[in-house]
């Protein structure tokens, strides 16, 4: 079993969170899907740190201040994914062209009407709703969700 640690942003502008459709890196899981910014922990990074890189590294946007929404744990086959999810509204710079994929706005109504991972939904409903803290674990075999508990 592989572990890794990322973090997930879902940054606000206008009552619109900004999108990555995934659509440039070859072999890439997230392949076609529209997914929130974020990366992989690099060595003896903490969770705030990754997010304001990782933030950086895929939009060039500084993150002024963020908030922890949620934790979620994804078994992905023979992967064990933690995830540090959050959402920020405070920030500075310009979008850059990312690497990875397309960089969208995308109105907070039509989220839930994009190609997304199943389990994305779960949780971007808590994200909409303004929820509090959540821990959820996530389930998947061959790309398809199988089961998933809300702590």
């Amino acid at each position: 079993m592989m572990l890794k640690f990322t973090t997930l942003c879902y940054i606000e502008k206008d009552n619109k969170y900004l999108m990555l459709y995934r659509n440039k890196k070859k072999n890439d899981i997230n392949a076609l899907k529209w997914i929130g910014v974020g990366g992989h922990f690099l060595a003896g990074e903490t969770a705030d740190e990754c997010l304001v890189r990782e933030v950086l590294e895929e939009t060039g946007l500084t993150l002024l201040d963020y908030e922890l929404r949620g934790k979620i744990i994804f078994h992905i086959d023979e992967l064990m994914e933690v995830c540090y999810v959050y959402t920020a509204s405070n920030f500075k710079g310009e979008l850059i062209c990312c690497d990875e994929g397309t960089l969208e706005w995308v109105n907070k109504t039509e989220i839930l009407n994009l190609s997304l991972w199943e389990g994305d939904f779960l949780f971007l409903k808590n994200l909409l709703n303004g929820d509090p803290y959540f821990e959820m674990e996530l389930l998947y075999k061959n790309d398809k969700l199988i089961s998933y508990e809300v702590k």
